[in-house]
């Protein structure tokens, strides 16, 4: 029998640490929030690899489990702090949403799947976090009615410009993703809105399966 916690602990010590993330609540929170619970059974064991896991079925691609140290590493970028806002764009089936509120963020989630939004809802309460809202809409239409957010996070990669979250960003917030078309080639790059305007900068390589909805068209240049 695999004793999660203390696999748990090794993935704090030997992938988040050994990949510069130094912040110490993010340390602390992936170290209580137990990845499995948000796996297939049937993959469990898989929840602290170092790839890509699927956790749920969907139109647009799937929902996937991003390794640990590329979620901690992009969270670390996002600079989330205690009261902001944040909006969690195709969760693992709230994940990052449970991370985030152990930070003492106020996180939302936008999920296109209404059927993988329930099973989200349900383990968001088992694991105390039922006051996060799932919404559900198309995740390429942003969460407009909700916004503006301080942070979002989109879990997954983009090869076109997310122009709706964008939008839905708050003065000065912060968003975050991966930029390419999803290979190793790609770049975990952060946005950050002042007024009508958006900078981007990248930040690390990253891989991580392709959202649908952001999928380049023939002819599109980012």
């Amino acid at each position: 029998m695999i004793d999660f916690a203390r696999v748990r602990r090794m993935m704090v010590d030997h992938q988040l640490r050994t990949y510069d993330i130094t912040d110490l609540g993010i340390l602390s929170a992936m170290n209580e929030v137990p990845r499995e619970a948000f796996a297939p059974d049937e993959a469990k064991g898989l929840a602290y690899s170092d790839q890509s896991l699927p956790v749920a079925h969907t139109e647009d691609g799937g929902r996937w489990l991003l390794p640990a140290m590329i979620f901690g590493r992009l969270l670390q970028n996002l600079q989330v702090r205690a009261g902001e806002r944040t909006l969690v764009v195709a969760s693992a089936l709230g994940y990052e949403a449970v991370v985030m509120q152990r930070l003492g963020a106020r996180p939302t989630i936008l999920e296109s799947d209404a059927g993988v939004a329930e099973r989200t809802r349900a383990l968001l309460a088992e694991h105390g976090a039922g006051s996060v809202e799932v919404v559900v809409g198309p995740l390429d239409g942003g969460c407009p009615d909700a916004a503006p957010f301080d942070v979002i996070y989109v879990n997954g990669a983009v090869q076109v410009r997310p122009q709706a979250l964008l939008e839905c960003l708050a003065e000065e917030g912060r968003l975050g993703v991966i930029v390419g078309d999803g290979s190793r080639t790609s770049r975990a790059s952060l946005f950050v809105r002042s007024g009508d305007t958006f900078g981007s900068r990248a930040v690390f390589d990253a891989a991580a399966p392709l959202l649908r909805p952001f999928r380049e068209e023939l002819g599109f240049v980012f």
